[in-house]
């Protein structure tokens, strides 16, 4: 009787994770016309935002502060982060309804606000290319790479570099 590794796969089987290792997988979005991936890993929920806190002097892609579940989380307008025209932010005491994106980064809460929410992609490894030479610069920054789908491009996002904001120190 041959010893052998109980938590070991079985010969010839794929192990899942090993399988997940062959695909790159988003939750996608869009903000105006242009399709974005954000890597699911680093997605933790969908929601709708409404009752939105605006906070005074924060930089314009900051919408506000908002409540999820008991958690203060700050909303980031995706569309201002792109230089994407913007509608009037609502104010504190009227209806809103901005579709969200919920994200952590350092033990804090955002909240992507974008368009709409389209559906999780499964891509493979071979079909990621890195952020093209003609890409705006400012789009450039917050991009990780861009997948090519039959009839249009997606842009992978770098979570990380849509967070890191430029903001004001305190005197």
């Amino acid at each position: 009787m041959s010893k052998h590794d109980a938590n070991a796969p079985a010969p010839g089987a794929v192990s899942a994770a090993a399988a997940f290792g062959e695909s790159l997988d988003y939750v996608t979005v869009t903000v105006g016309e242009q399709l974005l991936g954000l890597p699911i890993g680093r997605v933790h929920d969908v929601f709708i935002a409404n009752q939105i806190t605006t906070v005074p002097r924060a930089p314009s892609e900051i919408v506000g502060l908002l409540n999820l579940r008991g958690r203060v989380v700050t909303a980031i307008c995706l569309r201002q982060r792109l230089g994407h025209p913007v509608a009037a932010t609502p104010r504190h005491d009227e209806a809103c309804e901005l579709v969200a994106v919920g994200i952590d980064l350092g033990g804090e809460a955002y909240a992507l606000i974008v368009d709409a929410v389209g559906e999780v992609m499964r891509l493979d490894h071979s079909t990621f290319e890195p952020v093209p030479v003609h890409l705006d610069a400012s789009w450039a920054a917050l991009a990780a790479g861009v997948h090519r789908l039959d009839e249009r491009l997606l842009v992978v996002l770098d979570v990380d570099a849509v967070l890191k904001l430029d903001l004001p120190v305190a005197a």
